[in-house]
C-alpha cells in the first residue's frame, strides 16, 4: 500500500541548494564528514516521522505521498514550501557596542533572543539577518523511504530517536505504552520540552490511548562507581 498522511516511515535523506549543489542536511555520516557539517552528537542512518505531520518541510512532505517503500527518488522545492520567504525587513542594522565580541561577516550571533547572521559591518554598525536558515532559497531532496513501521513499539522507539535522538525501552500492553525513562533525562531540556508533544502524536496517530513515561532507579543510579572501581 502506497504511503499515505499519518503513516509512520523510515526516511534517509540529503538536502542541497539548487543554486550550488551545496549540501546542508544529512542522514548520511560520510556525506556529512565529507561536506564538513557533521556533528559528532548528531543521529545519522535515517529519521522515523509521521507523514503530513511537518517533521521536514512542506514540500518533502508532500512528496512522500503516494510512494511505496524502498522508493528513491529527488524533489526540488520552491523557498515557499521549504524554508520560506525572504523577508528584507528582517535585516536589522544594530550597533556594534551590543555584541560582546566585534562581530564578523558569516557569524551568527543572537540579539535580544532572536537567532542572526552578521552579513555586513560598516564602522560601528553591523547588518545582521534575522531571516530563518536558507529563506528565499530553492532546494533539492534527494531520499529514500527505507520502510513502513507498522508496530506500535517500532513508532514509539522512532519518534524517541526523531526528538531526543536516545533509544529507550519501550513496553506495549494493550492501548498503553510504558517507556522506561533515564533518571539523568528528567534533566535535560530537550527532553522537557518534548515529552509531551510525543506522547501527543502517538495518541492522535495510533490506537494507543496513554502514554507512562517511568525513570528507573537501581544502585548504578543511587550509588555510582567511583575512579577507583
Amino acid at each position: 500500500m502506497s504511503i499515505q498522511k499519518g503513516d509512520f516511515i523510515k526516511v534517509s535523506y540529503t538536502g542541497k541548494t539548487a543554486d550550488d549543489n551545496r549540501v546542508f542536511d544529512t542522514t548520511d555520516e560520510d556525506v556529512a564528514k565529507a561536506n564538513n557539517i557533521y556533528n559528532e552528537k548528531g543521529k545519522y542512518g535515517g529519521d522515523v516521522i509521521i507523514v503530513g505531520a511537518g517533521h521536514t518541510i512542506a514540500g518533502v512532505d508532500e512528496d512522500l505521498i503516494g510512494k511505496d517503500a524502498g522508493y528513491t527518488g529527488s524533489v526540488t522545492i520552491p523557498p515557499e514550501k521549504a524554508f520560506g520567504i525572504r523577508n528584507p525587513e528582517l535585516i536589522e542594522s544594530i550597533p556594534i557596542t551590543k555584541f560582546k565580541e566585534r562581530p564578523q561577516m558569516g557569524m551568527p550571533v543572537e540579539v535580544d533572543g532572536r537567532p542572526g547572521i552578521v552579513i555586513r559591518v560598516i564602522g560601528r554598525m553591523t547588518q545582521v539577518d534575522f531571516n530563518r536558515f536558507l529563506a528565499g532559497q530553492t532546494v533539492t531532496y534527494d531520499y529514500e523511504i527505507k520502510e513502513k513501521i507498522d508496530d506500535i513499539e517500532g513508532k514509539v522507539k522512532g519518534l524517541l530517536g526523531l526528538y531526543i535522538g536516545k533509544e529507550m525501552p519501550v513496553k506495549v500492553n494493550d492501548n498503553s505504552v510504558t517507556v522506561e525513562i533515564e533518571p539523568e533525562l528528567t534533566y535535560n531540556q530537550r527532553w522537557l520540552m518534548t515529552k509531551r508533544q510525543i506522547a501527543r502524536e502517538i495518541i492522535s496517530n495510533t490506537d494507543i490511548k496513554e502514554i507512562l513515561y517511568v525513570e528507573k532507579y537501581n544502585n548504578d543510579v543511587l550509588e555510582p562507581k567511583t575512579a577507583a572501581e
